[in-house]
């Protein structure tokens, strides 16, 4: 080996050195952190179903009344989810997701004074206001933070929180509904309250405890926070020289409106699953407690896939496919579960089921990020999450509405069945831009 051949083995092994102790840094600082926000976030939306098991009999509500009350969060997210990302990107992650936590903890333990059809909807919109932009605004905020490379496995590591909210969450609301009677409270009253009380104490912790930015992060050396510099910068240059968007552009772009539906077909079976398969289960016979430990299986096995999906996207430098595929699984898996009568086969439908979408969210979210930065980003990535959120009203809203007309949950995930298809459909007649991705990782190597 030549003399600089060798400088450059060693500058190149330094160099891997650093960025190494740099990722991992990072990662044992944000994520754990982050999973755990979201957790709560994520719990304090969807608890919504465990509280319906003996909720709905109280207040007289029908299925189409929590259908309505299921999915009117999701109108009050989509109406202010832009707003609330392009606020995060004036004042710093650190302000702003502490003060979208404080708020939706409040109303989310006020979800325990819901009295009527009304205050059931007014708290649930006034949530979904509260809540606009803590998720899009975290996939943008781990972009200032991770390299393309890196992207998927930790995007997933933090979207993980969406299946542990419900291995670990659905048995505590199984059981806070056993706390039915104590001081006069209801048990559906309880499971606000004490899912609700986290967020806020959690909120007052991201003030102090987020960075806003890299070079802002007492806890990295200036030699990793030269090196994320240089990594992040080439590929912020490989994005604008392919297309330097503005906001207007990026909100307008045909390729936004895209990723917008196949991502409303991604939504409408993520949460028409979530609101709906604790009925679903306990429709077996179980016990409210024995119900929650049911519907947790589903997620524990999408957990893990969707963990081990992520890396291999990223190490195969391949998206389509990766996000693609699984759509097929979740459109074939909702339609067999329909026809379904056993518990035993239906649980290893849904399962099949919650296997795709967990794999679907693990990568989804590195296809916009490819390819836009700043605050065309920012707004892109919020239009993308709020459009799509508008299935979280869509989906529980057909299957409690096809109920209500049928007196049947299946012909709604039947229904259901033909939105991932849909969605699977127009990932591969999209496409992605690879090269836009991954040019800025090769230069930095």
């Amino acid at each position: 080996m030549s003399q600089s051949a060798s400088f450059a083995a060693s500058g190149s092994t330094a160099r891997s050195d650093i960025e190494t102790s740099t990722i991992r840094s990072i990662s044992w600082r944000l994520i754990p952190f982050l999973v755990l926000a979201y957790f709560f976030s994520y719990l304090d939306r969807v608890n919504l179903g465990f509280a319906a098991l003996t909720m709905n009999a109280e207040l007289k509500f029908t299925p189409l009344i929590f259908a309505w009350g299921a999915g009117i969060f999701f109108i009050g997210y989509f109406i202010f989810e832009v707003p609330s990302n392009l606020a995060l990107e004036k004042f710093g992650a650190r302000r702003w997701i502490a003060r979208i936590m404080v708020t939706w903890g409040i109303i989310s333990a006020l979800m325990a004074l819901v009295n009527s059809e009304w205050s059931f909807y007014l708290l649930r919109f006034l949530l979904g206001v509260a809540e606009a932009g803590f998720f899009p605004g975290i996939i943008l905020y781990l972009t200032y933070w991770y390299p393309a490379e890196y992207r998927a496995r930790f995007l997933a590591a933090f979207a993980v929180a969406v299946p542990v909210s419900t291995v670990i969450g659905a048995p505590i609301s199984g059981l806070l509904l056993g706390l039915d009677g104590v001081w006069g409270l209801r048990g559906w009253q309880w499971l606000f309250i004490i899912e609700g009380v986290p967020s806020v104490l959690l909120g007052i912790v991201t003030w102090f405890y987020l960075t806003d930015k890299p070079e802002r992060a007492s806890w990295l050396t200036g030699e990793q926070k030269a090196s994320l510099a240089s990594r992040l910068n080439a590929e912020l240059a490989a994005k604008q020289a392919a297309k330097h968007m503005t906001l207007g552009e990026a909100l307008s772009s045909s390729k936004v409106i895209m990723l917008s539906l196949i991502y409303f077909c991604f939504v409408a079976a993520l949460y028409g699953m979530q609101f709906w398969l604790p009925t679903i289960v306990k429709a077996f016979g179980l016990t409210n407690a024995q119900t929650g430990f049911v519907t947790a299986i589903p997620y524990l096995f999408g957990t893990i896939a969707m963990i081990l999906w992520a890396r291999h996207s990223d190490s195969a430098r391949e998206r389509v496919f990766h996000v693609g595929a699984p759509f097929f699984l979740i459109a074939i898996s909702l339609g067999a579960s329909a026809f379904l009568t056993d518990a035993t086969t239906t649980m290893i439908a849904l399962t099949f089921a919650a296997v795709g979408v967990f794999c679907v969210f693990a990568v989804f979210w590195t296809l916009p990020t490819a390819w836009l930065s700043g605050t065309a980003a920012a707004g892109a990535i919020a239009l993308i999450n709020s459009i799509g959120n508008l299935a979280g009203f869509g989906g529980p809203y057909l299957i409690g509405w096809i109920k209500d007309s049928t007196g049947s949950t299946a012909n709604g995930l039947l229904a259901l069945a033909v939105l991932p298809l849909i969605g699977g459909l127009l990932v591969f007649l999209g496409g992605h831009e690879s090269k836009v991705e991954f040019s800025a990782t090769e230069r930095a190597k």
